[in-house]
């Protein structure tokens, strides 16, 4: 198959293709790893094999489609899951993740794993170990993080679904970045075993980035659903998600805000993509209306999720030891400036940031009661570029020393934490709210800048609220079609 017909179609059209013998499934992962040759070089999206010899008796309902896994939380048996980190670059696991299992039940021939940042801990997957990923519309640009390698891959037109997971806005933030639909499931709906029950306390969840609605919300009926090793049962609705598209959503009631306390002056370019969006929806008979003030307190949401980020990223460190003795020379700078300020936190600060997710999420859940849906744009700048939040040398030098003297720990009673919010979540304010209340959300491709670049737009929704999110999405989707639309790389 050549690749410009290979490009028409999304992973449920290929699946169709085979199941017709129209294609076969060797056809399609040669003309995938044709297109990876070629444009790979250049994105750094795929940064390891992985063997695959796809053969006539695949079985599923996505049997034979190409596809990609994240190279952290998803592991394959058999070979390493580096986490984007040197530590564990070389460390094999010995079972497939539970999310892997389910693709490969699907007949997903999964061939790659994608680039993201050190132990997915940044909006953008520029690693040491792996080296920047880029993003296809703009080279020059990230693809954002931590799902980076995958949503830039799927850009590309490598494949046209690839496995991606979010603890902080880790497949929204690539989605939008790179013009693709991107959902983040509710707390417990996908997951994470066998080997961790959950990760984060359940902020972070399993889903993939695509480049279609029907893709999204067939991928989640694969791979939703509770596991024996899991934390509990989900509750899943009626009908699959899938059969949602097509589905009108009814008239819903959404609320707007662009401003925040991280970020109040957000770029020209992300009120377009909101006003954008409210167009359509207007128009599609929902009523939006603008809110005059964040329906919860973003800035303490931001304090609370850093903090217990710094934790969790210590305990990763501290447990990439454990596995494979690797000395601090194997970690980021960053990452360990981060670990200290973890390991600096007291046990009752953390526990205190972790209780006080319920105060936030009482919050939205009063929000709800007169809303089904709150949007936002899902980056408040477009995609910046590559190197950007890279430490001035100075600043690196400053670091180094307080690393090596056991010091860093100190810089809790600075005011780095506020300058790295502003830093790091700066650009990407809008995404953390659903991690921490372990609600739905959604971004999705409606608007690209007047330089060419795509900058999506978010929707959050109340618990359960996946379908209607697809309902919604398959509406917008129709209305403002946007998978056709293809980067030239030059």
């Amino acid at each position: 198959m050549e690749f410009d017909e290979y490009r028409k179609y999304d992973a449920t059209g290929l699946a169709r293709l085979v199941a017709d013998r129209q294609v076969s499934a060797a056809e399609l992962l040669a003309a995938a790893r044709e297109r990876a040759a070629e444009v790979n070089p250049r994105l750094n999206a795929i940064v390891r094999d992985v063997p695959a010899a796809p053969s006539d008796d695949l079985t599923g309902p996505f049997a034979g489609v190409p596809f990609l896994i994240k190279d952290l939380g998803q592991d394959h048996a058999g070979l390493p899951t580096s986490n984007g980190s040197l530590s564990l670059k070389g460390h094999e696991v010995a079972e497939h993740s539970t999310v892997v299992q389910r693709w490969i039940d699907a007949g997903l021939v999964i061939f790659g794993k994608t680039n993201l940042p050190e132990f997915g801990a940044k909006a953008i997957s520029e690693s040491t170990v792996w080296g920047p990923a880029r993003n296809p519309w703009d080279l020059e640009r990230t693809p954002g993080g931590s799902s980076g390698g995958s949503a830039a891959a799927v850009a590309a037109g490598i494949v046209p679904c690839a496995g991606a997971n979010d603890g902080g806005g880790s497949t929204r933030i690539p989605a939008a970045c790179c013009g693709l639909v991107g959902l983040k499931p509710g707390r417990g709906l996908t997951p994470f075993g066998p080997e961790t029950a959950e990760m984060m306390h359940g902020a972070a969840v399993q889903g993939v980035v695509s480049r279609t609605v029907r893709d999204t919300a067939a991928m989640l009926d694969v791979i939703c659903g509770g596991e024996l090793a899991g934390p509990y049962s989900p509750a899943l609705p009626a009908e699959s998600f899938a059969s949602c598209v097509g589905q009108a959503p009814g008239r819903l009631r959404i609320g707007v805000r662009v401003p925040s306390a991280i970020n109040p002056d957000p770029h020209p370019e992300a009120y377009a993509a909101v006003a954008s969006a409210v167009q359509v929806l207007t128009e599609l008979g929902h009523h939006v209306e603008e809110l005059p003030q964040a329906p919860f307190d973003d800035a303490a949401l931001a304090k609370d999720f850093l903090l217990t980020w710094f934790v969790n990223l210590a305990w990763k460190v501290a447990d990439a030891k454990r596995l494979t003795g690797a000395p601090d020379s194997a970690f980021e700078r960053d990452t360990l400036l981060m670990a200290a300020l973890g390991r600096a936190t007291s046990s009752v600060d953390y526990v205190d940031a972790v209780q006080r997710r319920h105060e936030h999420t009482r919050r939205l859940s009063t929000y709800f009661e007169s809303y089904d849906l709150l949007l936002t744009p899902t980056l408040a700048t477009p995609p910046p570029k590559v190197g950007q939040f890279d430490l001035p040398v100075s600043l690196q030098r400053a670091t180094d020393v307080l690393l090596k003297t056991g010091t860093a720990r100190f810089l809790k009673h600075t005011k780095i934490v506020d300058d790295m919010i502003s830093d790091n979540l700066g650009w990407v304010p809008y995404t953390q709210l659903a991690n921490i209340t372990g609600r739905p959300a959604l971004s999705l491709p409606l608007h690209w800048t007047a330089d060419g670049l795509p900058l999506g737009v978010q929707f959050v929704a109340p618990l359960a609220g996946e379908s209607m999110l697809i309902k919604l999405a398959a509406q917008l989707e129709e209305a403002l079609p946007w998978a056709d639309r293809f980067p030239v790389m030059n």
